[in-house]
């Protein structure tokens, strides 16, 4: 091969090599761009899905008494519907309809022990999914077995007013309950037959994104006896919301709380004496212009914000009872 041709051979490659790279650079620019652009974005940025390898190959030195529970939730709270030890329990009422199930009498022995007992069924319970959504798993804890035995918890009433196919409907896409607080509190003026109890609840929820995602909830159960048996006769809950408190208004605080509504609206305080706090309760006692003394109690809820939940004036013995105050009737005069 002379000079001339050597030369002609390796310009021949150089241009066929600079081709061929061009074309890599055009093809990896393109899908780039397409993954770029059929890639869900989330706060800024491309969204992926957490890599969890399924158990399809076992751990030889697992330990059986692993505590799973971190992995469900990050409340510092620890969960008080843990009474069913055992997925066992359900074998007794699998594959039954809500109508062929007895509840167990030492179940409902007392309103505080339906309501625990309540949730410790619920807690492992999986429905289905809203449309589009997921956790990203499989079947998860106890599936449905759940739903129609709790559903037997409730008043006859009740579930008159509310069907098991609603009942079952109200649970889609919440998954793994935990119940942070339960406590009773004064009766209520809505439901004055009714024994009530607080609740705070820890679910987690999926979402669009393919992943679960925590939600709170706070509210109030409410009982009645049935027989010798505690049941639920309602119930109802509001959301928890982590981003209006460190914003706006000043309803969350319970001292401003009292200032505000009973100060204010009602006229009723003369003097505000140093809250009380007890874990998450508070109790803000105050001198009355009527010469009475006064006590709202609040409960301080897993976002920080704090619930009024019962209100007490100091009898001639120095005992603190029961009473319903509403300021918003006090709002609705000034107005």
């Amino acid at each position: 091969m002379n000079l001339k041709a050597f030369w002609e051979n390796k310009a021949f490659k150089i241009v066929v090599g600079f081709e061929a790279l061009v074309l890599v650079v055009i093809l990896g620019f393109t899908v780039y761009n397409h993954r770029k652009s059929s890639v869900k974005m989330v706060m800024g940025g491309a969204f992926q899905n957490q890599v969890i390898h399924r158990e399809d190959e076992k751990l030889e030195n697992k330990e059986p008494s692993m505590d799973l529970e971190k992995f469900f939730r990050p409340s510092k709270l620890p969960a008080i519907n843990d009474r069913v030890k055992d997925f066992k329990f359900f074998d007794e009422f699998y594959g039954k309809s809500p109508d062929k199930i007895k509840i167990p009498s030492e179940l409902l022995k007392t309103p505080e022990d339906t309501v625990i007992n309540y949730f410790s069924i619920l807690k492992e319970g999986a429905g289905s999914f809203e449309e589009g959504k997921s956790t990203g798993c499989g079947t998860l804890g106890t599936a449905t077995a759940p739903y129609p035995i709790a559903y037997n918890f409730l008043t006859t009433d009740y579930r008159k007013k509310l069907s098991y196919k609603q009942y079952l409907e109200s649970f889609k896409n919440i998954f793994h309950i935990s119940l942070l607080k339960v406590r009773e509190v004064p009766k209520r003026e809505d439901h004055p037959d009714s024994i009530p109890y607080f609740i705070e609840i820890e679910t987690i929820e999926g979402t669009d994104k393919g992943m679960g995602q925590f939600a709170y909830y706070y509210g109030f159960v409410y009982l009645t006896k049935e027989g010798k048996d505690y049941k639920i006769s309602d119930v109802d809950f509001r959301g928890e919301n982590y981003l209006c408190a460190p914003y706006h208004g000043w309803s969350y605080d319970a001292e401003a709380v009292v200032d505000i509504k009973y100060g204010n609206w009602c006229s009723l305080v003369k003097e505000r004496q140093p809250m009380e706090q007890e874990g998450y309760v508070k109790k803000v006692p105050f001198k009355g212009t009527d010469g009475n003394e006064y006590l709202i109690k609040f409960f301080t809820l897993t976002n920080g914000t704090d619930v009024e939940v019962g209100q007490y004036k100091k009898n001639s013995k120095g005992e603190w009872e029961e009473i319903i105050l509403n300021p918003e009737k006090c709002l609705e005069k000034k107005n």
